[in-house]
């Protein structure tokens, strides 16, 4: 599993698939988050602009992002 340490409040759901390299660019990380393929805490997400949060956990692709504060 994947570590995203906050710099802020909040990371964009877009902005951590990129983060850890999920996704070549914001217009993939959009085309994967519509499409329903990423999950925010077991549950599909379709907004890129979902901000996360501490405790947080991003799935796609077989792969976990966890969110820390």
């Amino acid at each position: 599993m994947e570590e995203i340490k906050l710099r802020g409040e909040f990371i964009k759901l877009g902005q951590a698939l990129k983060a850890v390299n999920l996704v070549e660019s914001g217009a993939d990380a959009k085309d994967v988050v519509v499409e329903g393929l990423v999950k925010v805490n077991g549950e599909v997400c379709t907004m890129r602009g979902k901000k996360l949060v501490d405790g947080d956990i991003v799935s796609y692709n077989g792969n976990e992002i966890k969110i820390i504060g």
